[in-house]
C-alpha cells in the first residue's frame, strides 16, 4: 500500500504536533497528522473515578521495563495526547529557568534560547488554550506584555480560606493559571472530575480542542487516528527522511513526505528514533551525538493530603492556587540555598483514586472519610538531566526506562517544608505519597536541543542536526525540566517552530 506524498507529516497529536499543525493550517502545504490512538469517546466513564483510577479504562495496556522490573506506565494514547488527562495547569517557565541554575545535586543547564524568544508565543499559547489567571501576584513571574485575557478561576470557600492562611504566613499564593473554559458563556460545569480525567463537555483546554480541531477546519490538514508509526525511513544518503512506516488496521504501509515533525512524547519519540536505526545511523536517527534516549527527566513530585478531622471539603475544582515562594531558594532564609520548587493544588481526591494508588487493605469507608476532609496538593521539584537516565529498546521492541534520580534531598526538604506550611494553615495531619516512573506525566529531555551538534540532537528550532527535514517538537527537546508543568512551554516552542516552517521553510 502506498500513500500519496504529503508536504508535512506530523507524528503525534498532542501539544507539540497540534501546535505545529495549527500554524500550518490554511497554508498551501498538505499536512497529515498521524496519531496512534483513537478519538477519546465522550461517555459516562469519563467522569467515573472507579473506571479511570481502578479499572484504568483509558490507560495504555503496554508493558515497559526498568531492568528486571515490569510495569504498566501511565501513558494515554488518544487524539490530543496526554492533555486529555492533564490538570490544565499552564505555567510559563521563569526567566532564570532558561539559564544555568545551581542545584544541590548539580547545575541545571542553560537552554539555547531565552525567555524573550518564547514570550510572544507564550502569549499566543495562552490565547489558544483560553488560560485563566491573574498577573502580578507570583513573585517569580516572568515579564508579560499584557494581562491574562480571562480572569482567574475563583477559589471555592475552603480554598479561599487556605489562601488567606497562607498569606498570614507571609507567603504569596496566587491563582494557578488554568486552561479551563470557565466563566460567562463557558462550558465548564465545575464537575469535580477534571485533573486526571477526560472532559465529557469539552471544557478542558486540551490539545484536541484547542489545536487539532481548529487545524482540521482548514482543508489542507488531515488527521488519521489509530495509525501507529513504527519507524522513519531515510534516503540512501541518510540525510533526508522520505517516509514513515505506519500500521493501520493491521496493514503496514509507507507515508511519504517532504518534511517530518516527530511529536510522539519524550519517551516514544526517543524510542521511534532508535527503532529507525540504519547502517549509516546505527544508534538511531538524529543521534550522532549519542544523546537520543538519554537525560530523561520527569520532575520529583509528591502528593500531599492535608487533613483536618472536623473540616469537610466539598470543593469541586480546587486547582486554583499555587505557591512559588520557594521556587529559587528557601524563602525562610532570604531566598538563599538551592531551589526547592513549586507547590500547587491537585484535583480533588476521591476514594477510588486512593484505592488505585494505595494498598488494597484500606477500607473504603476510611478512604471516603479521608478524601471528604482533605485538601490535596502537588509538591514539585526540578529533576536534573543525567546521561544514565535512559529510554532504550528491549529485544522485543518494548521500552526500557531507567531513571537515575537527582535532587531528591532538596525535594524531600521541600516536602517537609510544604507539610509544615499546610499544618500551620490549619491542617494538623499531612500524608505524603511520592510519584515514581510509572507516572511519566512530565516526561522530557530525551532528544535535547542546543547550540552544539556534539552535545545535542536538535538545533534551537528543533531541527535534527543530522537530517535536513526532521524536527522533533515535544518535551523531548527540553535540556532541563524546570519545576513547573511543561505543557505551555511545549506549546510556545511548537508555535515558534510552526511559524518558522510556514514562513521560512515551506515558502
Amino acid at each position: 500500500m502506498q500513500d500519496k506524498r504529503y508536504d508535512v507529516v506530523i507524528i503525534g497529536s498532542g501539544v507539540g504536533g497540534g501546535a505545529v499543525a495549527l500554524q500550518l493550517a490554511g497554508s498551501g502545504a498538505r499536512v497529515l497528522i498521524l496519531e496512534r490512538g483513537p478519538v477519546l469517546p465522550r461517555e459516562p466513564q469519563n467522569w467515573d473515578p472507579e473506571s479511570v483510577f481502578v479499572d484504568l479504562r483509558y490507560r495504555s495496556t503496554e508493558t515497559w521495563t526498568s531492568g528486571d522490573r515490569s510495569f504498566r506506565p501511565g501513558q494515554y494514547y488518544f487524539v490530543g495526547g496526554h492533555t486529555k488527562f492533564y490538570g490544565a495547569a499552564m505555567f510559563r517557565f521563569r526567566e532564570r529557568d532558561f539559564e544555568a541554575v545551581e542545584h544541590e545535586d548539580g547545575v541545571s543547564p542553560p537552554w539555547p534560547i531565552k525567555y524573550a524568544d518564547l514570550a510572544p508565543y507564550y502569549d499566543e499559547a495562552e490565547r489558544l488554550f483560553g488560560v485563566r489567571g491573574t498577573a502580578g501576584l507570583d513573585p517569580t513571574e516572568p515579564p508579560r506584555r499584557a494581562p491574562y485575557l480571562h480572569p482567574a478561576i475563583p477559589h471555592e470557600p475552603v480554598i479561599a480560606e487556605v489562601a488567606e492562611r497562607l498569606k498570614a504566613q507571609g507567603l504569596h499564593p496566587f491563582p494557578m493559571p488554568a486552561a479551563v473554559d470557565f466563566g460567562a458563556g463557558g462550558t465548564c460545569v465545575r464537575c469535580g472530575t477534571c485533573d486526571a480525567f477526560p472532559c465529557r463537555v469539552d471544557a478542558k483546554g486540551d490539545a484536541e480542542m484547542c489545536l487539532v480541531r481548529p487545524a482540521l477546519l482548514q482543508p489542507n490538514v488531515q488527521l488519521r487516528s489509530e495509525a501507529m508509526v513504527e519507524r522513519l525511513i531515510t534516503d540512501d544518503s541518510g540525510r533526508r527522511i522520505v517516509a514513515a512506516e505506519v500500521i493501520e488496521s493491521g496493514v503496514r504501509h509507507k507515508v511519504q513526505g517532504e518534511l517530518f515533525v516527530l511529536s510522539a512524547g519524550a519517551v516514544n519519540s526517543a524510542a521511534l528514533l532508535q527503532r529507525s536505526a540504519t547502517p549509516r545511523h546505527p544508534k538511531g536517527l538524529a543521534n550522532s551525538s549519542d544523546v537520543v534516549g538519554r537525560h530523561f527527566m520527569n520532575h520529583n513530585c509528591t502528593g500531599l493530603m492535608a487533613l483536618h478531622p472536623f473540616k469537610h471539603n466539598d470543593t469541586k475544582f480546587p486547582k486554583t492556587l499555587a505557591i512559588n515562594d520557594y521556587y529559587f531558594g528557601d524563602a525562610d532564609d532570604g531566598g538563599q540555598g538551592p531551589p526547592l520548587g513549586n507547590l500547587q493544588l491537585l484535583g480533588k481526591l476521591r476514594e477510588p483514586m486512593l484505592r488505585g494508588a494505595m494498598p488494597r487493605w484500606m477500607p473504603r469507608a476510611v478512604g471516603r472519610a479521608m478524601t471528604a476532609r482533605s485538601v490535596d496538593w502537588y509538591v514539585m521539584s526540578e529533576d536534573l538531566p543525567h546521561p544514565e537516565s535512559t529510554v532504550r529498546l528491549n529485544t522485543d521492541g518494548s521500552i526500557d526506562l531507567r531513571w537515575h534520580r537527582t535532587n531528591l534531598n532538596a525535594h524531600r526538604r521541600w516536602v517537609r517544608k510544604a507539610s509544615g506550611i499546610l499544618r500551620e494553615a490549619g491542617y494538623p495531619l499531612v500524608l505524603a505519597k511520592p510519584f515514581d516512573m510509572t507516572t511519566p506525566s512530565h516526561q522530557c529531555g530525551t532528544v535535547r536541543f542546543g547550540d552544539d551538534p556534539a552535545t545535542s540532537a536538535l538545533d534551537p528550532l528543533c531541527k535534527a542536526w543530522d537530517h535536513e527535514n526532521l524536527y522533533v517538537v515535544d518535551a523531548g527537546f527540553f535540556p532541563s525540566s524546570a519545576a513547573l508543568n511543561p505543557a505551555l512551554t511545549i506549546a510556545a516552542q511548537a508555535l515558534r517552530v510552526g511559524r518558522h516552517l510556514r514562513t521560512e521553510v515551506l515558502r
